[in-house]
């Protein structure tokens, strides 16, 4: 029995070295196999700017608005009217179909706003799958020509002149996406300061971001978000650029230069 019971100590000994043998130092680095992730397409965010007015205290900036969907944003649409503030709006089909009285707002302001085409409904202009913060790109060379034509056959419908600008949901794209669009004899609507974090960021964020504009920069914010605290920061920040002196300006109005190939 002694003996049985020694030769399995010495077994259980045996393998308990054996596997600590096995195992790396403490101090050892841990090597890993790296991950084989399929290359997904180099995403751009245009950056787009205009002529400088040149004249100190006299700052040009050109406002821009997405219409992307739901209503309306009444607190900045009345300042702009009220205070004959020019804008650019860029309008989904999708919008478009649901706030026909907003439209006849602009279009019976046509010194003031100039409006462009935001698409069809609202999907990255990307050829080939992805996800842009939550979604889905067009997919294909085919579906981009469809979310530029089905947006510019919308505003042609509703009594609005064939656009000549195009902003995709997102504001990225593809470079061929961008080819294709040019083709089309769009020129595509970057930006230089984002005003409202895509209408999630607050009020005072938001006022700070769009009055801090410079001489020559495009204003991105939202114009159909009523109920964020976004909007509040725009109307704000509206006001204090014209108390500022700044000169506004639409996008037809004045020359521009857009990065990635989008307007030269």
């Amino acid at each position: 029995m002694n003996r049985i019971f020694l030769a399995s100590a010495l077994l259980i000994a045996s393998v308990s070295v054996a596997a600590t043998a096995a195992l790396p130092p403490q101090d050892a680095p841990i090597v890993t196999a790296p991950l084989t992730m399929a290359p997904g397409p180099k995403l751009v965010e245009p950056h787009l700017r205009i002529a400088r007015s040149g004249i100190k205290g006299h700052a040009r900036v050109a406002l821009t608005f997405d219409a992307c969907m739901g209503k309306a944003d009444d607190r900045i649409l009345s300042v702009l009217v009220r205070e004959r503030i020019p804008a650019t709006i860029f309008v989904t089909a999708r919008w478009l179909k649901h706030n026909p009285q907003v439209l006849q707002v602009f279009l019976q302001n046509p010194d003031l706003f100039e409006l462009e085409n935001h698409g069809q409904n609202h999907i990255p202009a990307v050829d080939t799958p992805v996800s842009i913060y939550g979604i889905a790109s067009a997919g294909s060379p085919e579906a981009v020509r469809q979310e530029v034509q089905g947006g510019a056959d919308a505003m042609v419908a509703a009594g609005i002149a064939s656009p000549h600008w195009f902003r995709g949901s997102t504001a990225k794209y593809d470079l061929s996406a961008i080819a294709e669009i040019r083709e089309m004899g769009y020129r595509i609507a970057g930006y230089s300061v984002n005003g409202d974090g895509g209408s999630l960021l607050g009020a005072a964020v938001t006022e700070k971001r769009i009055a801090a504009a410079k001489d020559g920069d495009v204003v991105i914010s939202h114009i159909n978000q009523p109920t964020h605290a976004a909007g509040e920061g725009v109307a704000k920040a509206i006001l204090d650029l014209k108390a500022k002196g700044v000169e506004f300006v639409r996008l037809q109005d004045v020359d521009d230069t857009g990065d990635d190939q989008t307007t030269q």
